[in-house]
Parts: C-alpha cells; sequence; structure tokens
C-alpha cells in the first residue's frame, strides 16, 4: 500500500507539472500574440496623434490602423511608463513593431516628415518642380500662392508674387502641411535672413535691393565677385543703360511658357517687362530667391566704375569686369576664341 501512494504521488505530481507547463506556455503564447511584433497593413500605415488626446485615444487609432494588435497592449506599456510624454505628430509605421517600440517612437516624436532642399538662386517654378518630386504639396498648388504677394506686403508693397521672398534653405514637411504654411515658412525665413543683415533699415528700398540681388544670384556663383556684379548694375541704372541680363531675359519666357532652354533672338526682342535687354531699369520684381551672401551685396556693392562683364575663358566660373566697351569688347573676343 505504501508504494501504491507513491505512485499515486509521482502521478498527481507530474499532472500538476503538465498543467502548469501548458499554463506558462499558453501564457506565452498570449503575450507574444499581445506584445510581440505585429502589422495589421498592407505597405504603410499613418496615424495622426493630435495634441490633447488621451493615451486610451491614441491606443484606439493605432489599432484602428493595424499598427498594434490590441489597444490593451499599447495601455500596458502605458502603465508601465506613466511619465512619460507621448509627441502630438504624423506617424509613418511601415514593418511590424511590438507596442513597446511603437510606444517608445511616439514618446521621442519621430513625426513622419519630407524634407526639400531649395537651392539658392532658385525661382519659384524650380520650387514646384522640387515639389512635385515629393508626396507632400504639389507644384501647382505651390505656385498659385506664390503668385499672391500678401504675406510679405508689410515688407514690399510692390512686388507681384512672393518671388525672392522665398529663402532657399531645407525645410520640413508632412502630409498635413499646405503650401500657404510652406510658403509662410519661407517667406517667415527670408524675414530673420534680412533682418540679421541689417535689410529691415532699408524698408523703402527692399524691393529694389531684392530684385538686384536676385539678379546677382543668377549672374555669379563667386561669392567674393557678388558685390562688384551688383556695382556693374548699379552703375548701369545710373547711366540709364538697360542692364542686359540674361537670366531676366530666360525669367520673362519662362513666366511665358516660352522657355525652350536657351536664349532666342526672339526672346531678346520680347517686350516682356521682365527682359532687361528690351527695357531698361529694374525688372518687376525677383526673378529667383538670392542667398545671404547676394542680399548682402545689394545691400553693400562694391565701389567700381565697372559696366560691363564677360565669363572668363578658364572655366573658373569667374569674370573679366570692364569699365570701357574696348576693354569688354576684347574680353568677349578672348571668351569666344577658347569657348571654339
Amino acid at each position: 500500500m505504501p508504494e501504491r501512494r507513491g505512485c499515486l504521488g509521482r502521478g498527481l505530481f507530474t499532472g500538476l507539472s503538465i498543467v502548469l507547463i501548458c499554463a506558462v506556455i499558453g501564457a506565452g503564447i498570449a503575450g507574444y500574440w499581445y506584445f510581440g511584433p505585429y502589422k495589421g497593413f498592407r505597405t504603410e500605415a499613418f496615424v495622426d496623434v493630435e495634441h490633447g488626446m488621451s493615451s486610451r485615444q491614441i491606443a484606439r487609432e493605432l489599432t484602428h490602423y493595424g499598427v498594434v494588435r490590441s489597444q490593451w497592449a499599447f495601455l500596458a506599456v502605458r502603465f508601465l511608463r506613466p511619465r512619460a510624454k507621448l509627441q502630438a505628430g504624423e506617424y509613418r509605421f511601415a514593418t511590424a513593431q511590438t507596442p513597446w517600440q511603437v510606444f517608445e517612437e511616439i514618446r521621442r516624436g519621430e513625426v513622419f516628415y519630407e524634407e526639400v532642399t531649395v537651392p539658392e538662386g532658385s525661382n519659384m517654378f524650380d520650387i514646384a518642380a522640387l515639389l512635385d518630386g515629393l508626396d507632400m504639396v504639389k507644384g501647382d498648388t505651390f505656385l498659385k500662392v506664390a503668385e499672391k504677394p500678401d504675406m510679405i506686403r508689410d515688407l514690399d508693397p510692390v512686388t507681384p508674387n512672393l518671388e525672392g521672398y522665398l529663402f532657399p534653405s531645407t525645410y520640413r514637411m508632412t502630409r498635413s502641411t499646405t503650401a500657404a504654411q510652406l510658403c509662410r515658412a519661407m517667406t517667415g525665413e527670408f524675414r530673420k535672413k534680412w533682418a540679421s543683415i541689417g535689410g529691415l533699415a532699408q524698408r523703402t528700398e527692399t524691393h529694389k535691393l531684392v530684385t538686384l540681388a536676385s539678379l546677382v544670384e543668377k549672374e555669379s556663383a563667386i561669392p567674393q565677385e557678388r558685390p562688384i556684379v551688383a556695382s556693374v548694375f548699379l552703375n548701369r541704372l545710373r547711366i540709364n543703360m538697360p542692364l542686359q541680363c540674361d537670366p531676366s531675359t530666360v525669367y520673362a519666357a519662362l513666366i511665358e511658357n516660352k522657355y525652350r532652354g536657351v536664349i532666342h533672338r526672339s526672346d531678346l526682342a520680347s517686350v516682356n517687362p521682365y527682359n532687361t535687354y528690351a527695357h531698361a531699369g529694374l525688372p518687376p520684381g525677383p526673378i529667383a530667391n538670392p542667398g545671404i551672401q547676394s542680399l548682402q551685396a545689394a545691400l553693400h556693392p562694391a565701389t567700381t566704375d565697372y559696366i560691363y562683364f564677360v565669363a572668363k575663358p578658364d572655366g573658373s566660373g569667374t569674370h573679366h569686369f570692364s569699365a570701357t566697351l574696348s576693354e569688354h569688347d576684347k574680353a568677349v573676343s578672348a571668351y569666344r576664341q577658347r569657348a571654339r
């Protein structure tokens, strides 16, 4: 009989062990089901965490878009991290993640955005083309906003559009960014840079200076030359000589949708007011968006008697400046000979 009781005890112990093992395995499976990596969407999911949303509301949104399997899993992580601050913004999820990983991404504020880098000298058509290469603001929508100068009326009451005031820099955009918000960010950056170099003190001259800076930007990529280029244009303006700035002729063709990649004789003869071959004085407004160095050159031009310049034939990107037509003709001849 004692031997039989031992067998019964061992059998009971074995049964309990099996139950315990099954319970542990079941708990592990349930835990993995709730807390393991999950992807309940096809390619990617975007979740907008708005300011003031509660953890429960965030959990519901994440569950709705298939980012977490159960809102309770996310709330369990929140229970373990009660003091963590969840950041508002739009989040992009493209891979399977655990509720903990999702929670950490929102806690760190890893908001989804795209960057657009606007090079110095870009015009608003260039910027629109850059935007069309992204999935945020559409180029044609951007142009519609940029064609209205309301955002910079206090700086420049006569400019026909935002050209010249869309400061070249790198900007972040989310899927909810509007064309107006982007333009406001760009004109806001212009205000900061313009103020930093003393431009606000020239309030009555802003239109002239920014237009001049845009011509300087397009004519020279060499920072040291830009104050000299500015002096050439100012000297021409003083004697009422046409500026004959090729980039302005290109811009005239662009706004008429006639530019064909090179300047043609018909472009030089165009009566468009932006064509500085046909009209003396500055064009109606900027032809591009100048960087800080070109703006500084317009504010502080060099003092020279130059009225001509032509590219040097050595490929350096620098120019030969001349005060007389005969000297200029020699420089042009040297350039053409080297070009051949």
